[in-house]
């Protein structure tokens, strides 16, 4: 074993382990495995299979897949197009027990750098909203480049204090995630940096961070509605004793019972999580737990917007189009804009709001639903996300080049690309697909395409 781990940590381990101690010590020997979540809104994992070939299911994903360390997954024109995330196997656990339905109003409350939001995103479907949420401004915009990758266009990212979203959503929300901030002990074996974090802040640490946590998702949690609690470490004290606790300070709370798969243990002291060991399952440790919220005779759908007041003067879209033809016309190519009301313009910024919803005044939002774009000077700019969230069925003007065509590498790469003798002449905004899945925007000027790809997204 290459990793020096702590002799307080490996006390608790073989405490906690007993006679399966050793077989955990001899997972650090194995190689460590990588993983990829489809993205279900685009692709389906059958499709993914029929590219790659030789990929494995995931036993307890039904779109999670293996693949092997050498096809550097984050370096394929379909990864830029957002058909599937990267992530370790046991991690995409959380999100696929929350179960998700289309119209949900979701929070994911640690939410960056996003993996578990994206798969939140795809089970809504359009429908509802998705706030996503992290305390860390930097990394909520590593949060917010992963949901628009994924083309997830009903969401809110925010950068707040669980306390802070209180005030706001009291009984708010139909499904809550709360992967709490841990000690990082079930990812020891894929980084050893992890260790070091560990011996500065290890589980006394962060007990009572996720305490707190979990005590504010209780109160966004509407009647009726769900809630996994999940960490990727082992010790009791920030699994199964911040569940006994919140039961115990809570007797609405249940434990819903998850479905136990091959490898997976059950919890200590209560039976109904879930618990992953390296030893026993092709991926790292964690431990879930899926917690509903007993109605008591009230109406589980009913829900209230709390305190919520709306933020800043907006200008409502019809007042823009009439003054804007550019954008007007840019908006009658695209057919994903079904209801007119869901716009928001405010300064120079365009906005298509998830159903139902308005941002409230003193919430530090990323994003307030999907970016449509800018006006600057009359002239309307369409935005990366928005191009994430459309496809040849949704937008007038598209142009799909193969996987292996070199002209893909070259428009992710913000390069101008020109069309081959033969390929209709394009005039304005164009949609750039590879294989009929969106990449982003071009202004054609004829044979050549004025690259309009995200500077920031750009393959390095």
């Amino acid at each position: 074993m290459k990793i020096q781990l702590p002799e307080t940590f490996t006390a608790s381990m073989k405490d906690l382990l007993g006679d399966e101690y050793q077989a955990y010590l001899d997972s650090f020997e194995e190689p460590r495995i990588y993983g990829l979540r489809v993205n279900t809104l685009k692709w389906t994992p059958e499709q993914c299979r029929q590219v790659y070939g030789d990929f494995q299911q995931v036993p307890w994903i039904a779109n999670g897949l293996l693949y092997p360390e050498e096809r550097r997954m984050a370096k394929d024109p379909y990864y830029y197009a957002g058909l599937y995330y990267l992530q370790e196997p046991s991690a995409m656990t959380p999100a696929s027990v929350l179960p998700v339905e289309p119209g949900d109003r979701v929070l994911d409350l640690c939410a960056a750098p996003g993996g578990k939001s994206t798969e939140l995103g795809a089970k809504l479907m359009g429908k509802g909203v998705l706030i996503a949420n992290d305390i860390s401004n930097s990394r909520a915009k590593a949060l917010l480049k992963n949901l628009e990758l994924f083309g997830i266009s009903n969401i809110c990212v925010t950068s707040e204090t669980p306390e802070k979203l209180v005030s706001v959503y009291p009984e708010y929300f139909d499904k809550i995630l709360v992967d709490a901030p841990c000690s990082g002990e079930g990812m020891f074996r894929k980084d050893a940096d992890m260790v070091k974090d560990w011996m500065e802040h290890g589980p006394a640490y962060y007990a009572p961070i996720q305490r707190e946590i979990l005590h504010q998702a209780v109160a966004m949690l509407k009647p009726g509605g769900m809630m996994v609690y999940s960490t990727c470490t082992f010790d009791k004290r920030e699994d199964e004793e911040q569940i006994l606790d919140l039961l115990k300070t809570y007797p609405e709370m249940e434990v819903v019972p998850l479905p136990r798969f091959a490898g997976a243990c059950d919890s200590f002291g209560f039976s109904g999580a879930i618990r992953l060991f390296p030893h026993k399952i092709k991926g790292e440790g964690h431990f879930v737990v899926l917690l509903r919220k007993n109605a008591d005779g009230q109406e589980a759908k009913q829900g209230k917007a709390g305190k919520q007041t709306k933020a800043g003067k907006q200008t409502k879209i019809p007042a823009v189009l009439e003054k804007e033809p550019e954008l007007k016309a840019f908006l009658e190519k695209c057919g994903i804009f079904e209801d007119p009301s869901r716009f928001m313009v405010r300064e120079d910024s365009i906005y298509y709001l998830p159903e139902n919803f308005e941002p409230a005044k003193g919430i530090r939002y990323l994003r307030t639903g999907l970016l449509v774009g800018t006006l600057k000077k009359g002239r309307f700019e369409p935005s990366q996300a928005l191009a994430m969230a459309l496809s040849p069925g949704t937008f007038e003007d598209c142009i799909s080049f193969n996987r292996g065509d070199d002209r893909v590498i070259r428009y992710l790469k913000g390069e101008t690309v020109s069309l081959n003798e033969g390929e209709k002449p394009r005039k304005g905004w164009v949609l750039v697909c590879v294989d009929g899945f969106a990449l982003g925007f071009a202004k054609g000027n004829g044979m050549n395409l004025k690259n309009k790809y995200y500077p920031g997204w750009r393959w390095m």
